[in-house]
């Protein structure tokens, strides 16, 4: 775009001499063409008609360099401006859409985060019954499972007691038969006779030999 404006410059610039040149020609070409009616006129009025005409025609020639300034650059630029403005419409629209699309999704966000926050007290109740009900069930199983294991002490306990009479009992029986034993024992010794304990042998050897 640079070299363009450099081109069209310089061409403008060699346009400007071109009129300058054209315009200084026409001017003295318009000098020798005045009428002998002109020359007659008195040198006052003459004076003025050149300082008039010497006003007008420098803003003539501006104008018509000007003009074919604005046209040499309207030559030059009307291409790149084009695309240049072009591009810039694709992006502005692209960005546009591309606002669109993030403003959408960020109500999306936004509406989703609002309709959590208007849940939150619904689910902190919620949590909350949960919580005490959960409590509340770890406090019966907690309970049946103490009433199991004190109805499993209590029976390890009572089997504990039963086996411990049984051996006592049994403990008790043994000692009370041998302390039968030796009372019988004393008594018999104390008691019987030699010719006794020969009859007994007799007796003894009679059954044995029944039973035979």
């Amino acid at each position: 775009m640079l070299g363009a404006l450099g081109a069209s410059a310089g061409s403008a610039a060699r346009f400007n001499g071109v009129g300058y040149v054209m315009v200084a020609h026409a001017e003295a070409n318009a000098a020798p063409s005045a009428s002998p009616q002109e020359h007659a006129q008195p040198r006052g009025e003459g004076e003025q008609g050149a300082e008039h005409s010497q006003g007008i025609l420098p803003v003539i020639a501006r104008l018509f360099n000007f003009a074919i300034l604005v046209g040499a650059l309207y030559y030059f630029l009307r291409s790149p401006i084009a695309a240049y403005l072009a591009s810039r419409d694709t992006q502005i629209r692209q960005d546009l859409v591309t606002a669109k699309e993030m403003r959408a999704a960020a109500t999306s966000e936004l509406a989703k985060i609002d309709a959590k926050l208007k849940a939150l007290p619904a689910e902190l109740e919620a949590l909350r019954k949960q919580g005490v009900e959960d409590v509340a069930a770890e406090r019966t199983r907690i309970a049946s499972a103490a009433a199991i294991e004190r109805e499993r002490l209590l029976e390890h306990t009572r089997r504990e007691i039963q086996m411990q009479l049984r051996v006592a009992r049994r403990e008790l029986l043994e000692h009370g038969a041998q302390l039968a034993v030796d009372v019988a024992r004393s008594r018999i010794v104390g008691t019987i006779t030699p010719e006794d304990q020969l009859r007994l042998v007799d007796r003894y050897a009679a059954q044995l030999s029944e039973a035979r």
